[in-house]
């Protein structure tokens, strides 16, 4: 009944996860009862009474209903899992294009293969999207025996897949395929010269697992396609250079941690460095060029040389040298930012704690960091095309998907996507018992604390998951528990393969895990283990699974999935997450002028004005990633829209004749006489792998320059002077007036081309003709541009300038009694005013409590 009241009272709010339920609770009674009719149908009837129900124009509800009652026994029958209500009212939500959001343990996967089972009934293909490798295969194959059932195909695609079990695996009905897979699939496809080399299909219906991760967290990742390989290895020169810099002295790292630059000093130094370094080079070439043979001659004196200037467009190269470098030496933390194993520097996915397979820096910082681990430099080479999750996922028709942690994300959902949410309330009802947070002044007193209270806790033989931010903190962690002497078993990127295990084995009394971010690891965590045969009955009596955060994420949401792993399926269970104001979430996004923080012997603090700031700062990071969301977005669909131009172009000239057309009415005489010699099918084929290639290399040029032009773009704005400029509009302005006459020059390209390819009977020499295609290409995702924008930077200045890089020191604050002197002077009472309103609220009630 509560449950039912809340739901309408967020209806009545118009929030997101306000879906009524009710129309779906109530077909799910319907199914049930025709269930009954079901029990008695031998396996081969139930198959045949699937199939009777086939059709292209989708179920009607009637249709639904019995669909459903079909799909629930098939599940009981094929994997020994009969789907609970809450999984058919989910089924039946993702079939009307909903995110459900069900909590971890609820059952997510087989509702899921229920709804897409459902779609490809109704007559259409659906392709569930998935986060890894792992999970598309585990799913796939977990649930092909309720498939098959069902009648229905269904196949998975990995990173290993041939193109032939790519192709394959599409055809299927419902194929499981990582998102970014089908992403890299749709890139290639665009560049095929060949319909037959394609291997996707139409995109039809998406079913989004873990719908938030993919939807919002990696929505503005973009995935690339590369070719025409070029090294960019730094200058050994470089690298050694920027290691002997100083912090404060020669480069100065802006309050965010996001940029570092050189300072007056710094520029001078490597300027003097790098002109000796030229004026060496200059002079050992002379010395060859005059052949001394008399190795006793004096040397030739060096001749004066002018002063080496960095920022001279000839220098451009080397400032760009410079820059990558010290970010790469500065900024970007071994163990936190990337993992250097096998000899290759593997980027770390920050959503999950995980190695992002693919995955590199853009603008020559992968080359950089590879350097400064003085590991092989990975080929590189220019983007050929690229496309966003948000840009893939908007090809569907139609859209569904699930998650535990969907509600805190439907506004989103709904301005990106245009979907809405729906809550599904759980099997058993939760009795998980979540703790308030315990906020400490610095990180030592808060990880003092959190080592302190793993000890008592584990002393009970309590399981217990800690849940750390990376890799670093997961092993800095490990060697506290170990110095404690407190067992354990640890879960971070350099192990993910051993993850499945690991977690399932959480639940089991005694256990200690620690673990980097837990989204989409995609493991039940059964108390007792994987088969709770180890003292489960003990674990409930000692309270369930103890899930500890070491601190609070950029996102509620991901709080929520860490906490979401106790209390599955109405098992006990706790949570508590530990904080402290030196935390980076606060120092990043929340202003601590005007706190007046009052710890207790352990460096506690438990006023509301304190607590208050690490809840504004969540909301802040929450809202800052939005708007970055937003932004990507704004940036993207231009492009978006201009790329559907261009492949309808293109599609044109793969699968029809248009291309022929052009050059024979371009080129009439030229085409004639090759007819003539060679044949029409022969310049038909030429003429469509000339237009080809011309469209294609225009389109990888207009994306350099598009790269570019959003790198400066910021520029413009700031030239505004009284008329202010929007960034965007002067992008938007900028690359229409680039694309406006792409095509029309790619078909002069090709004229051109034409009139002096080497075409013979055998074909086109596409070398020899001056439009080779790419000896090679790979894939992978660009990480978020780590410089950030000009605009962010001064913002960032803005911000710091009202912003002191850290709460306070412990040694400044003994005891109890306050006294403002002992704060640094950036903490003492300058203006309220510049806390958010709900700070100040609170600082008054807890004034007002005093005074009482």
């Amino acid at each position: 009944m509560a449950l039912k009241i809340a739901s309408r009272f967020r209806r009545l709010l118009q929030r997101p996860g306000s879906i009524d339920l009710g129309p779906y609770e109530r077909l799910t009674q319907l199914v049930g009862e025709a269930e009954e009719s079901v029990l008695s149908l031998t396996d081969e009837e139930l198959t045949e009474a699937v199939a009777e129900l086939r059709t292209t124009g989708g179920l009607h509800e009637d249709e639904q209903i019995e669909f459903l009652a079909l799909a629930r026994d098939a599940g009981r029958r094929a994997i020994g899992e009969r789907a609970f209500d809450g999984q058919v009212v989910g089924a039946l939500a993702m079939l009307q294009g909903r995110i459900v959001e069900m909590a971890t343990g609820e059952g997510k996967t087989l509702a899921g293969a229920i709804a897409a089972a459902g779609y490809a009934v109704g007559g259409r293909r659906v392709q569930v999207l998935a986060v890894n490798d792992y999970l598309a295969q585990r799913d796939a194959e977990w649930m092909g025996p309720v498939y098959e059932l069902l009648g229905v195909t269904v196949g998975h695609v990995g990173q290993a897949s041939t193109p032939e079990e790519r192709r394959e695996a599409y055809q299927a009905e419902v194929c499981y395929v990582p998102v970014n897979e089908i992403g890299f699939d749709v890139l290639r496809d665009r560049l095929v010269t060949d319909v037959a080399d394609r291997v996707t299909v139409e995109p039809d219906v998406a079913l989004v697992d873990e719908a938030d991760s993919v939807l919002i967290d990696e929505a503005r990742v973009p995935m690339v396609l590369a070719g025409a390989t070029r090294s960019e290895a730094l200058d050994d020169d470089v690298v050694q250079l920027v290691r002997t810099l100083r912090a404060g002295v020669d480069y100065e790292i802006d309050g965010d941690g996001r940029t570092v630059g050189l300072t007056d000093r710094g520029t001078d130094k490597v300027e003097e460095a790098l002109g000796a370094r030229a004026a060496a080079v200059a002079a050992e070439q002379a010395a060859t060029e005059a052949d001394k043979t008399d190795a006793d001659d004096e040397a030739v004196a060096e001749p004066e040389r002018p002063r080496f200037n960095l920022y001279d467009d000839e220098n451009l190269d080397r400032l760009t040298q410079v820059n990558v470098a010290l970010h790469a030496e500065v900024l970007l933390r071994k163990d936190v930012d990337y993992l250097v194993r096998d000899g290759k520097v593997s980027l770390i996915n920050n959503n999950r704690g995980r190695v992002a397979k693919l995955q590199r820096w853009p603008d020559g910082l992968q080359a950089a960091v590879e350097a400064k681990e003085a590991v092989p430099v990975s080929d590189s080479g220019e983007v050929l095309d690229s496309i966003t999750v948000q840009s893939l996922i908007k090809r569907y028709k139609s859209l569904c998907g699930m998650t535990g942690t969907a509600v805190v994300v439907g506004e989103s959902l709904q301005e990106f996507y245009e979907v809405d949410v729906a809550v599904v309330p759980p099997n058993k009802p939760n009795i998980r018992k979540d703790d308030e947070d315990r906020l400490y002044l610095t990180v030592e007193q808060k990880n003092a604390a959190l080592v302190k209270h793993i000890g008592v806790v584990h002393e009970t033989g309590r399981p217990i998951l800690i849940g750390t931010h990376s890799v670093e903190e997961s092993e800095q962690l490990s060697d506290k528990l170990e110095a404690a002497g407190i067992p354990h078993v640890v879960l971070n990127a350099k192990n993910d393969a051993e993850e499945a295990a690991i977690i399932a084995e959480a639940g089991v009394p005694g256990t200690v895990t620690v673990s980097t971010q837990m989204a989409g690891r995609g493991t039940d965590i059964r108390l007792g283990g994987k088969d709770e045969s180890h003292d489960k009955e003990k674990a409930v009596e000692l309270g369930g699974l103890y899930v500890i955060g070491t601190g609070l994420h950029a996102s509620r949401r991901l709080d929520d999935q860490l906490r979401g792993r106790a209390g599955r399926q109405g098992d006990p269970g706790g949570s508590l997450f530990f904080a402290s104001l030196a935390d980076e979430l606060v120092t990043r996004y929340s202003v601590s002028s005007g706190l007046r923080p009052h710890p207790d012997e352990t460096g506690r603090l438990t006023d509301r004005k304190s607590i208050g700031m690490l809840e504004h700062a969540q909301r802040v990071a929450d809202g800052a990633n939005a708007e970055l969301h937003r932004t990507t977005w704004q940036y993207n669909r231009l492009t978006g829209q201009q790329r559907a131009i261009l492949l309808e172009t293109r599609e044109k000239v793969l699968t029809e004749d248009l291309a022929a057309t052009e050059l024979a009415e371009r080129a009439k005489e030229r085409y004639e006489e090759l007819v003539d010699e060679v044949g029409e099918d022969v310049v038909k084929n030429a003429a469509r792998r000339i237009a080809l290639g011309h469209l294609d290399r225009r389109w990888t040029d207009h994306l350099a320059y598009l790269a570019d032009l959003r790198e400066g773009i910021h520029l413009r704005s700031l030239a505004g002077g009284i008329v202010h400029l929007k960034p965007i509009d002067e992008f938007n302005k900028s690359a229409i007036a680039s694309f406006d006459t792409l095509i029309e020059d790619a078909w002069k390209d090709a004229v051109e081309t034409f009139g002096d390819a080497e075409i013979t009977a055998d074909g086109l020499d596409e070398e020899a003709s001056g439009i080779p295609r790419p000896t090679a290409t790979w894939t992978y995702l660009i990480n978020d541009n780590p410089f950030g924008t000009e605009a962010d930077r001064i913002l960032g200045r803005l911000r710091n300038a009202i912003k002191p890089e850290s709460a306070a020191e412990p040694e400044e604050i003994l005891d109890e009694e306050f006294d403002e002197d002992d704060l640094p002077e950036e903490l003492r009472d300058v203006d309220d005013e510049d806390l958010p309103e709900e700070l100040r609220e609170a600082d008054e009630e807890e004034s007002g409590k005093k005074k009482d």
